[in-house]
């Protein structure tokens, strides 16, 4: 059936990218803890017209699209690292699937 699967060698940039990610995580935390907060205790606000929608609906668009530009961000800046690590080792064996 299948071929048994390609070798791999360790990230090397694996640190980079886990402490990028943990941050950019506790960035869309907060972030989405404000949209809690105001649901909690401050409601009447979530139902103000801005934009032509209410406050909730555009917050909530908001975190969507927030969210995509952050997974974009994410994507390119580990593969930069990605490439500065394989241009340093010039080493084959390090592989960054595009």
């Amino acid at each position: 059936m299948h071929g048994s699967p390609a070798p791999s060698a360790p990230d090397p940039v694996s640190g980079y990218k886990s402490r990028l990610g943990i941050r950019m995580f506790i960035f869309y935390a907060i972030v989405y803890a404000g949209f809690v907060l105001i649901n909690s205790f401050a409601p009447k606000l979530m139902g103000a017209v801005v934009m032509g929608q209410t406050f909730a609906v555009v917050y909530g668009f908001g975190l969507i699209v927030l969210a995509l530009i952050l997974a974009l961000v994410y994507n390119s800046l580990c593969g930069r690292a990605e490439d500065r690590a394989r241009a340093e080792t010039d080493d084959s064996t390090v592989e960054v699937f595009e």
